[in-house]
């Protein structure tokens, strides 16, 4: 297929670009190319392009300058997903959209069993601005009425760019202690995992004899993450246990302190349970995920 991909330069762009260009023919504009704040740019292009998919992993993803960067994040996050839908629509081709466990307010519990993972039917209520515009999106492209997946991620990491995972290793070769949020609940998602559940989900596509069958079957929100969870401070603690066992650390491993997420103040409030329930996506593709444990130990190898 011939796919517009955005995002290249983030985690799950690049990581889905090196995957996806060695089947198909990928377009993957970076920001001088296709400025995503700009929907009549997004719909000039994706005119002039012709794909026969597209691949949305870009988003303003800054959650604490998304605070006072409203009017960008809103541009980026619900503004083009709302263009790439209509261009989709118009074109009578599909749409894959990455969201967020920021849709949902952390407030979720069991009475017996504690912390409770969000099926896709749960009410949403994000705490921030990044939530509240990742939401947006979401509902812009269902309500475009194009052909749609929508995959809710959480605690996305990878070997490139910014993100917890290397933060942790750079300061784990610099610090004797670290002083970690440990109220906090998610599953810890590596780009490729995400990207290994896509590629099989396309190949289902590709194979389908009827595409547009196929869609009106499977189209849809899905929440997409490895499977089980910890906090941040039990993340941390794996990434080290894991990283000595691998050679990846030059000292003794610090001595990591779990603390309260009110020590840590941030412009956004973040959800305190980002735990989600990915039953819906093994069984309609039967797809098996990884642990985060595995996820990790894939993308440190």
């Amino acid at each position: 297929m011939k796919i517009l991909l955005t995002g290249v330069t983030g985690q799950l762009g690049h990581t889905l670009q090196q995957q996806l260009s060695a089947q198909h023919e990928v377009i993957a504009p970076d920001r001088s190319a296709l400025d995503l704040s700009d929907a009549a740019a997004i719909t000039a292009y994706v005119d002039a392009i012709q794909p026969n998919l597209m691949i949305n992993p870009a988003a303003y993803t800054a959650v604490d300058k998304a605070e006072s960067e409203a009017g960008l994040a809103a541009a980026i996050n619900v503004a083009a997903p709302a263009a790439f839908a209509a261009a989709a629509k118009r074109h009578n081709i599909g749409l894959i959209h990455y969201s967020t466990d920021y849709v949902f307010d952390g407030s979720l519990r069991d009475a017996q069993a504690g912390l409770k993972s969000y099926t896709e039917t749960e009410a949403t209520h994000p705490l921030n601005v990044y939530g509240a515009t990742k939401l947006a999106g979401e509902q812009a492209i269902i309500a475009s009425g194009c052909r749609h997946l929508i995959f809710r991620t959480s605690w996305v990491y990878s070997r490139f760019g910014k993100n917890f995972l290397l933060t942790m290793l750079r300061l784990a070769n610099e610090r004797d202690e670290l002083r970690i949020v440990n109220d906090q609940w998610g599953a810890p998602t590596s780009a490729k995992a995400i990207s290994d559940a896509t590629c099989q989900i396309l190949a289902q596509l590709l194979a389908a004899p009827d595409s547009a069958q196929w869609w009106s079957q499977y189209q849809g929100l899905y929440n997409l993450t490895t499977t089980g969870h910890t906090s941040w401070c039990g993340f941390t603690e794996e990434i080290l246990r894991q990283a000595a066992g691998r050679g990846l650390l030059n000292k003794p491993a610090p001595v990591v302190h779990g603390i309260p997420a009110s020590e840590y103040p941030t412009p956004a409030t973040r959800p305190v349970n980002s735990c989600l329930n990915t039953d819906k996506i093994s069984r309609t593709f039967g797809l098996t995920l990884p642990s985060w444990q595995t996820a990790l130990t894939d993308s440190l190898a």
